[in-house]
């Protein structure tokens, strides 16, 4: 299977990097992008194959994952909706705040199977969740069998895909500014940066395992580590009293378009 890639930015990139790690050859994957970034020279080195233009990519592809910035796609459609063979050809759309009937609208190809994708960077390290949304045509395993390779994935209507990116996509940079706030406070309590930093993301690690098994939920684990009258406790409430819940809250609301 030849998998395209057009647009090799952070999110392109991560997809490609994932892969690889996942066993996919190098070779198999074709990557497109308007400039030689960085990014392109260390998928080149590691032997992805550059093309030469979209319209390559697009026709050597039996996967064409798009991966450019919305106000790009329309153009990018444009350029290579006449080399695309929906016989053969799945198009998967790295998009947030386009609809499916505009992206379906914009191909304007009579049975082509195509999606809306939407992972978070941690596809590169294969610890993504990763959505999909089936826009035409129906759901593919073989599309799944390749996300599931980066991570774990979910199906989901259109009308959840909102509420999906503000809790993974956008939610991956909320843990970081935990973590992040969390590793300051660890500097002022005596730790060295790099010190705390793993000992935070480790505590984080250890917190989602223990939520990822059945019967558990965060107020009783919570209530595990809250002794009376002890250290946790007064923490918690601390935190509470500067607002930590409603925050976590409010963001979430607030990256969701109504």
């Amino acid at each position: 299977m030849n998998i395209s890639i057009i647009g090799v930015g952070a999110m392109g990139s991560a997809v490609a990097t994932g892969l690889i790690a996942s066993g996919v050859s190098p070779d198999a994957i074709t990557i497109s992008n308007p400039s030689r970034s960085q990014r392109v020279a260390c998928l080149y080195e590691k032997g992805c194959k550059i093309a030469k233009s979209n319209i390559d990519a697009a026709k050597e592809a039996d996967v064409l994952i798009i991966a450019v910035k919305p106000w790009i796609l329309p153009s990018v459609v444009d350029e290579i909706r006449g080399s695309i063979d929906a016989t053969r050809t799945q198009v998967e759309v790295f998009v947030a705040g386009v609809s499916g009937v505009e992206i379906s609208k914009w191909f304007g190809i009579d049975g082509l199977r195509l999606s809306i994708v939407m992972p978070n960077t941690a596809i590169s390290v294969r610890k993504s969740m990763t959505f999909i949304v089936a826009v035409s045509n129906g759901e593919s395993e073989e599309i799944d069998g390749i996300f599931k390779r980066l991570g774990d994935v979910y199906r989901i209507t259109e009308a959840q895909l909102p509420a999906a990116t503000a809790l993974a996509s956008c939610g991956i940079a909320y843990a970081m500014r935990y973590l992040r706030a969390s590793v300051e406070g660890g500097v002022e309590l005596g730790f060295k940066a790099g010190e705390a930093q793993k000992i935070v993301a480790k505590t984080m690690i250890g917190a989602a395992e223990i939520l990822l098994q059945p019967g558990t939920h965060p107020e009783a684990e919570i209530d595990k580590v809250t002794t009376p009258g002890g250290l946790t406790i007064r923490g918690l409430n601390a935190m509470e009293k500067e607002g930590f819940s409603n925050s976590v809250i409010a963001g979430l609301k607030a990256c969701v378009d109504k």
